[in-house]
């Protein structure tokens, strides 16, 4: 007749031990996550352009911050720089993933944006040399972005997209609304895409909100509904500073759930009437 060994008994002193094992590992992993978003985030931070550029009639204000749960870092970015013609390039992105290898990933979409900038002033050509160049490096991480190019002389804005979020806009004289222009795929998934250019006249002081889908989307807040909540916050304020308008726009970011970092890059403009005090 077989009989049941009885279970082998646990002294407290060696539960005790294995609950401090197992809460050593578990403070370690943890140390080292925390240490890894806190570098992110430095990065992040370090990469970013510490001034924005201003002309006369155009104000300038950014805005970044990580998500609420201190967890998806190092994903989202914004640029802008001189271009050799005398344009002003303005751009916006968002790396898939996050983390370290996705802030340095970043970095390498700037650097090489700011290199072909300095060839071609030409918003598609840049997206399209850019992409080539992340192929190049065969990383399996992918970007949107919207690249804008301003001439505040004629005050026409072009723009192309890769793959990346609508933009909002508004004037002072109660016109609002979305500007979808066609686009072509992310940045660094295929070979070729073209990114086509939309030109926009800007006939009347307002504002042009660049921004990424961290601000607008959520778990349970669809990109649609937060484009529409973005132009509700930035239609009243079109007169206002660009410095208003940026925080104004990070007010849907916490409506959303604020679960990815969010970049927001606003671009407040007096034209045409900066244009007729230069022709004065």
């Amino acid at each position: 007749m077989n009989r049941r060994r009885p279970p082998t008994s646990v002294s407290s002193e060696e539960l005790l031990a294995t609950l401090q094992r197992l809460t050593a590992r578990a403070r370690q992993e943890v140390q080292l996550h925390q240490a890894r978003v806190e570098l992110a985030e430095a990065l992040q931070r370090e990469m970013l352009p510490a001034t924005l550029l201003t002309r006369p009639g155009l104000q300038t204000a950014a805005r970044y911050t990580p998500a609420r749960s201190g967890l998806d870092i190092g994903g989202d970015w914004y640029d802008c720089f001189p271009l050799p013609n005398g344009t002003l390039a303005f751009a916006i992105g968002d790396v898939q993933g996050h983390d370290v290898e996705a802030a340095a990933f970043m970095g390498q979409i700037r650097i090489g944006m700011r290199a072909f900038a300095a060839t071609t002033s030409d918003p598609g050509e840049i997206l399209s040399r850019t992409n080539d160049l992340l192929l190049s490096v065969d990383s399996t991480l992918f970007a949107t972005c919207t690249f804008a190019r301003l001439d505040t002389r004629t005050w026409v804005l072009d723009t192309a997209r890769a793959g990346h979020v609508a933009g909002v806009w508004a004037t002072v004289d109660g016109r609002s609304g979305i500007f979808e222009d066609a686009g072509g795929l992310p940045l660094g998934i295929q070979a070729g895409p073209q990114y086509p250019v939309t030109r926009h006249r800007l006939t009347a002081p307002g504002a042009f909100v660049l921004l990424t889908d961290g601000v607008v989307e959520g778990p349970s807040f669809p990109i649609e509904e937060g484009l529409d909540t973005v132009v509700q916050l930035v239609a009243p304020r079109a007169a206002a500073g660009a410095d208003e308008l940026a925080d104004a726009v990070l007010q849907a970011a916490e409506r959303t759930g604020h679960e990815d970092d969010a970049a927001v890059l606003v671009l407040r403009h007096d034209a045409p009437r900066a244009a007729q005090r230069d022709d004065r």
